[in-house]
């Protein structure tokens, strides 16, 4: 069915490419994974890329369900909201080489499309503008640019695009067919290639993007879009028996943008990294001088690291030394990469495991310490659903119990499930709605157990235990106890506001009150960073000397977005 075409390109835009983005990336992904042959034959740029910018996707998508529940003079989001968010996004969900290149790209054309913070949309000027800015960031951001991949085929649709007057549609058809053009020479430009018989596979998913650009103004797919070109990719089965060729050549590749011809490193490394500018300019030479593949994007005092290293360990030293990193992730090149020799055994199955997504790091070393395998949820970074089936898989069980422990991940983990069953895992969902039902259901998790006895007992407890957090208003708003101003501390039981006031102390003393009420055995306090120092002995003292019987166990929980987080069972 066709799209219905945007005239110019304002917040509606955003969303409309984004979500034709994501599911042309989720058709071409393994066609793009079978032809990836660089900078590692790993297989995996088309996940990559997919995570990425599912991730952009979710971001959008949270700031117009914003505005539907709140909205602002009636007004929907502007421009900047739009692809600050889809940037955002696609910044802290960033995975692999492509796909960290893939959000510097975005957040290149972010800052050309929010210079005129007021606009309400660009034209096709401004469209041919943020194309050209968003190549040149891209290529700034890499250490060590290399022809034949995907900053080639950025540069030559922001050249195509450049070359064209006209609406947004004739841009972005434009800068299409230039990307189109230069992916079929990128054998001609790199041997890996060449010698793989592909075209590169983040190039390969530029493309994609584009040809949902071009969608998203003219209503329709431009031709070729749904596959790629004949000229330079057959069918998938011939793909693989390219990327096994590829996994062969790539043992001669040079190494990425100095040309030293080694077996490469070992280990993928990638954070999130809060720093400053000065800071990230040394890290940069510090991490040059560990590895390869250096990719560091962002700004704002947030940054995407990626780097292909031999101490895995240095790499996240060093950013501990810049800033402070999280959401680390380190990868060893799996079984038969050229980077290992493949010689390690496939690793048994275990039969059972939890995975859990947390919203703070002292959570996540709790639930850890239990035996989970944890997805950590900054505040405003929700994590998306190839992240849980990632954990899922990291897991490595046959039985998965997968705690979402958040109201909103309901939709995010009922997909991440669906997913890892078509792999061939039984995975049991329980809708935790929030950390403190997680750690009730983690508490009577017992593996020995049937797997389905295990899943009711654990989904009796969390059911069984009344959740509530403290936090802060960020603006005003109608609630269930009256209108909120901004600054104003929140008390949410069971996901409404319950309780408005001005002391985060006493408002923590009447929630707890009303959730006794009811009765209780145990009381879970989780204290976020910015709770105040005495609330945690305030609230113990009243459960002991209001409510015999009532036991509390204290929590530190890090940096989790509420001040505090209370469990009731």
């Amino acid at each position: 069915m066709a799209q219905v075409p945007q005239t110019f390109f304002d917040a509606l835009a955003v969303r409309t490419w984004c979500g034709l983005a994501l599911r042309a990336l989720g058709q071409a992904r393994e066609e793009i994974d079978a032809i990836n042959v660089y900078p590692v034959a790993d297989g995996d740029t088309g996940t990559n890329l997919y995570l990425t910018l599912e991730s952009a996707e979710a971001a959008v998508e949270a700031v117009f369900a914003g505005y539907e529940t709140a909205p602002a003079n009636g007004t929907g989001p502007s421009l900047a909201d739009a692809v600050h968010a889809m940037a955002h996004g696609a910044l802290i969900g960033a995975r692999g080489n492509s796909g960290t290149i893939l959000a510097q790209l975005l957040r290149g054309m972010t800052q050309v499309l929010t210079a005129d913070g007021a606009a309400a949309h660009t034209d096709g000027e401004g469209l041919r503008l943020a194309l050209r800015h968003a190549a040149d960031s891209a290529r700034r951001a890499v250490a060590h640019p290399v022809e034949g991949t995907v900053l080639s085929v950025a540069t030559a649709a922001a050249a195509a695009a450049e070359g064209t007057e006209g609406d947004c549609g004739t841009v972005a058809r434009a800068a299409y067919e230039g990307a189109r053009t230069a992916l079929a020479a990128t054998p001609g430009q790199l041997a890996v290639l060449q010698r793989a018989g592909v075209v590169d596979a983040g190039g390969r998913g530029l493309v994609a993007v584009l040809a949902a650009l071009v969608e998203t103004f003219t209503g329709e797919a431009p031709t070729g879009a749904q596959g790629a070109a004949p000229a330079y990719v057959g069918h998938l089965a011939a793909v693989a028996e390219a990327h096994a060729r590829g996994v062969a050549a790539s043992a001669e590749a040079t190494r990425c943008g100095d040309g030293a011809e080694d077996g490469g490193p070992a280990f993928e490394v990638i954070y999130l990294l809060e720093a400053d500018d000065d800071a990230v300019a040394r890290l940069r030479d510090r991490l040059d001088a560990l590895g390869d593949s250096l990719v560091v994007v962002g700004g704002d005092g947030l940054w995407n690291v990626h780097v292909h290293v031999d101490d895995a360990g240095a790499a996240v030293e060093a950013g501990v030394e810049a800033g402070r990193p999280y959401r680390i992730r380190i990868t060893h090149f799996g079984l038969g990469d050229v980077h290992t020799g493949g010689a390690r055994p496939p690793r048994e199955r275990i039969q059972r495991a939890v995975v859990a997504v947390v919203p703070g790091e002292g959570l996540a070393g709790l639930y850890t310490e239990a035996g989970a395998t944890t997805v950590l949820a900054r505040p405003g970074e929700p994590p998306a659903s190839g992240e849980l089936v990632e954990a899922v898989r990291r897991a490595h069980a046959r039985e998965v119990v997968l705690l979402p422990n958040d109201a909103d991940l309901r939709h995010t983990a009922a997909a991440a499930a669906e997913q890892a069953r078509a792999e061939g895992i039984r995975v049991a969902l329980i809708p935790t709605r929030s950390a403190v039902q997680g750690i009730a259901a983690l508490a009577v998790h017992e593996p020995q157990r049937r797997f389905d006895e295990d899943v009711v007992q654990m989904t009796s407890a969390a059911g069984a235990t009344r959740y509530a957090e403290i936090t802060v208003a960020e603006r005003q708003s109608w609630t269930m106890a009256g209108i909120c101003q901004a600054g104003d501390v929140l008390g949410l039981i069971d996901g409404d506001v319950a309780v408005i006031g001005s002391d985060v102390t006493a408002a923590a003393e009447t929630v707890l009150d009303r959730m006794l009420q009811a009765g209780g055995e145990l009381v879970t306090l989780v204290l976020g960073d910015d709770a105040p120092e005495e609330i945690a002995d305030r609230l113990e003292a009243r459960v002991r000397e209001t409510y015999l019987a009532v036991d509390t166990v204290v929590y530190r929980g890090g940096r989790q977005g509420a001040l505090l987080l209370i469990g009731v069972e």
